[in-house]
């Protein structure tokens, strides 16, 4: 029987990270960031500096013999001031590739974001602490711990009952995908539920998750980081943070786009590369931003407040904006064959918010990130979609 006494400790290197795009050494141990250091230090506000170091689909694979594991890590839990506390991030450990544990960890740093339109915040240090892991099946496997796809993690050591090496490459393809906070994983509960996980486990492909809370904004330094990052298959996923931070006019998000394009363009010319527009969104559809928080309920949700009538001058809501990327699509496609397009009312449509509406105005519910997965899957994978496989 294992004790902690007795468990083998071992440092967490990069090497045992998949789905980042850079580590940085901290006093603690390794933190994970979701864009380079280069891109890093051409941030413009907090609010992306903390969404790219969380780190939404990045995990830990290993493989061992072991049945005991604990991983101590660091984490920086988030809160809102006026607003009932979020539960603890949650560590999904999956043994050859089915989800087996869950944990979360105590203590940790707190960031308390006390206006979330101005995005200031304070900062509340606080210890490590350990995900506990235990009863795993015997014998030799591969193990993948995904981290708390909203809790800043730094991670410091595995502890095991038995040696672990990191997984080697298993030669799948690996899929590279930017997009907003839906994409992040946004009222998801589980990391290994955020739809481009799940449509990732469906697909058989490895995950880049490029989802930024807030800040899928046409930005040149993250289409530099694509460009810069092997992939096998790009997706971009635009348009709701250019409507709900009124970041944009007309004018400015066509070019904009095609320029983020060009730039991935620059670094794989023939990859395949998707496009995708806003899913169902009505607190946007026809109203353009910003986007406010609402707490008149009680709970958090979201309202418009621009002026639909606007639109006539250059204001952008979710119906223009799938026509503009369907028409960027349609018009760089006949040079590009390999540049695709897919309509978001096909992941999340009308029907689906019937059924399964967004909770607090914006975001899809768990149920909902699972649809979305499910739905991307079965048009983007499969035999006939853009990232389908091919012989020859």
């Amino acid at each position: 029987m294992s004790t902690e006494e007795n468990l083998i400790t071992t440092p967490v290197t990069a090497d045992f990270l998949r789905g980042h795009l850079d580590v940085e050494e901290t006093a603690h141990g390794l933190l994970p960031h979701r864009l380079p250091a280069r891109a890093r230090r051409q941030i413009p506000d907090d609010l992306l500096a903390a969404a790219e170091a969380q780190p939404s689909g990045v995990r830990l694979a290993f493989r061992t013999s072991a049945t005991t594991v604990r991983l101590d890590t660091l984490p920086t839990k988030r809160a809102y001031r006026g607003v009932p506390p979020l539960p603890d991030g949650v560590y999904d450990l999956l043994v050859d590739g089915h989800l087996t544990a869950q944990a979360t960890v105590d203590g940790g740093n707190l960031r308390t974001i006390t206006d979330m339109q101005a995005q200031t915040a304070e900062f509340t240090p606080g210890p490590a602490g350990t995900a506990r892991f235990g009863e795993l099946p015997a014998g030799e496997k591969d193990i993948e711990i995904w981290l708390p796809h909203t809790e800043i993690t730094e991670v410091i050591a595995l502890r095991t009952d038995a040696p672990v090496v990191p997984v080697p490459d298993q030669g799948r393809r690996v899929w590279l995908h930017h997009g907003s906070s839906i994409s992040h994983g946004s009222n998801a509960v589980f990391p290994s539920s955020i739809w481009p996980a799940l449509a990732a486990s469906l697909g058989d492909v490895d995950l880049i998750n490029l989802g930024f809370g807030g800040s899928a904004l046409v930005d040149p330094f993250t289409a530099r980081a694509m460009r810069d990052t092997p992939a096998d298959l790009i997706s971009v996923k635009l348009g709701i943070n250019v409507v709900n931070s009124d970041a944009m006019r007309l004018r400015a998000f066509a070019p904009a786009v095609h320029g983020f394009l060009d730039t991935i363009r620059e670094g794989h010319p023939t990859t395949p590369l998707l496009v995708v527009s806003p899913v169902l969104c009505p607190t946007h559809e026809h109203t353009p931003g910003p986007l406010v928080p609402d707490f008149s309920g009680g709970t958090l949700k979201f309202k418009a407040t621009g002026d639909p009538a606007e639109t006539a001058a250059g204001r952008l809501t979710l119906t223009v904006i799938r026509d503009v990327l369907a028409d960027i699509v349609r018009q760089r496609s006949a040079e590009d064959p390999h540049l695709h397009y897919l309509d978001g009312l096909d992941l999340y449509g009308e029907s689906d918010h019937d059924e399964l509406p967004l909770p607090d105005a914006i975001h899809p519910s768990p149920e909902g990130h699972r649809r979305i997965g499910e739905n991307f899957a079965r048009r983007v994978f499969a035999n006939d979609g853009p990232f389908a496989v091919t012989t020859g």
